[in-house]
């Protein structure tokens, strides 16, 4: 089973491998794949949930969602994203909430999306043993005041606070960290000045490992990020196979004989 310690470790010599999952089916076939981290990301409430930002995802959706696929789960190390609002405002509420991530519902570690006011509660965090993954640059959870999906760290300033805030959350006991949509070159400084591994979606291929919304590298979406790629088309062949069930029990083809069975004592019922 892959745990931080491992990811740290490996991070030199092969890159992390790390997909969102949101259900138990998903979850063992990424797992079954070989891949290091499972991230049960907030992204549920777009991939998913039919929300259109990850904002109204709950606590409860999230722990609910992160019991099933950690129950699908051997192999992978398994990451709870905290949602919009349950953390930060509180510690106390916010230890509480990332706890039952990991005492209830069987997660490895949680994500934050972090800023400055994120490093003392990771900090806390980690003392009471809840490995934290942090997450700079684009966050999603913070688009109303960014005021869109737009990169981050493209100038000298936002760049300079991005890698302090970097190892601001390395020194306060982070395990990892997510870059998302931010220049390849600015993730490749931030990746060599740190010792833990980074991850990046969006943000060039010097990064420790690798991470996309599972529904993308799929193809379930009719549109995806310019920094994702689809690996399979599934939503154009789910549309063929509930298109070719429909006309099927429209033509009475289906069900078959095979389909059915029939018991000679029940003949006579009426």
């Amino acid at each position: 089973m892959v745990t931080t310690r491992d990811l740290r470790e490996r991070a030199d010599d092969e890159p992390i491998t790390m997909l969102t999952a949101y259900d138990a089916p998903t979850a063992e076939i990424v797992d079954e794949a070989g891949i290091d981290v499972i991230l049960v990301g907030d992204s549920m409430g777009n991939a998913v949930l039919g929300h259109d930002s990850t904002l109204p995802v709950t606590v409860e959706e999230m722990h609910s969602r992160t019991a099933a696929v950690a129950r699908a789960t051997e192999d992978a190390l398994v990451v709870a994203d905290m949602p919009f609002l349950s953390f930060g405002v509180d510690e106390a509420d916010s230890i509480e909430n990332a706890g039952r991530m990991l005492k209830e519902a069987d997660a490895d570690a949680v994500k934050l999306e972090s800023g400055p006011h994120t490093v003392e509660l990771t900090r806390r965090l980690a003392e009471l043993g809840i490995p934290v993954m942090a997450h700079l640059g684009l966050t999603p959870q913070h688009v109303n005041q960014l005021g869109g999906y737009q990169r981050q760290g493209t100038d000298p300033e936002a760049a300079e606070r991005l890698l302090d805030l970097a190892r601001e959350h390395e020194a306060a006991g982070a395990f990892s960290l997510v870059l998302e949509h931010v220049p390849a070159n600015l993730a490749e400084q931030v990746t060599d000045a740190l010792d833990i591994p980074t991850v990046g979606i969006g943000a060039g291929p010097e990064t420790d490992g690798q991470v996309l919304v599972i529904t993308d590298v799929l193809g379930l979406d009719e549109w995806s990020p310019p920094f994702s790629k689809q690996y399979a088309d599934l939503r154009g062949a789910m549309s063929d196979a509930v298109t070719a069930y429909r006309e099927e029990v429209e033509r009475g083809e289906f069900p078959a004989a095979e389909h059915s069975h029939v018991e000679d004592d029940v003949d006579d019922v009426y």
